[in-house]
């Protein structure tokens, strides 16, 4: 076996942890706007980051299993991060009062970073 599943976990929390540097730069760039709009582009990318980071957590988590519970485990990893992601907006949105434009910007630029950051760190070596 090339890969394994925790080579895949590894993958994706440090996927994670690029994504956080990038959305750091985009709240970085909405400090024009003033302290709030930075902070809500940071909670939007946040949320997507610790997300992503609970969904790799959960479906990868957990060594050799059936095929059955893998699929199971992923769909519960992806249905934690969209709940995770759901709520923070909600509470941004409706308690925080945040603007929605820089807080769906962190959460946009968190959502291409990662499948980018995983096309370009992944290294395939072939047998010969």
């Amino acid at each position: 076996m090339l890969n394994s599943a925790a080579a895949g976990r590894r993958l994706a929390l440090r996927a994670a942890s690029y994504q956080m540097a990038v959305v750091v730069l985009v709240a970085l760039v909405f400090l024009v706007q003033g302290w709030s709009a930075s902070l809500a582009a940071l909670l939007g990318g946040a949320g997507v980051v610790l997300g992503s980071a609970l969904a790799a957590n959960v479906a990868l988590g957990g060594g050799v299993v059936t095929a059955r519970s893998a699929f199971l485990r992923l769909l519960l990893g992806t249905g934690l991060k969209w709940l995770v992601l759901i709520s923070i907006f909600a509470l941004a949105l409706g308690v925080g009062r945040m603007a929605p434009l820089p807080l769906l910007a962190g959460l946009a630029t968190a959502l291409v970073a990662h499948p980018l950051i995983l096309n370009f760190s992944v290294r395939v070596e072939r047998e010969r």
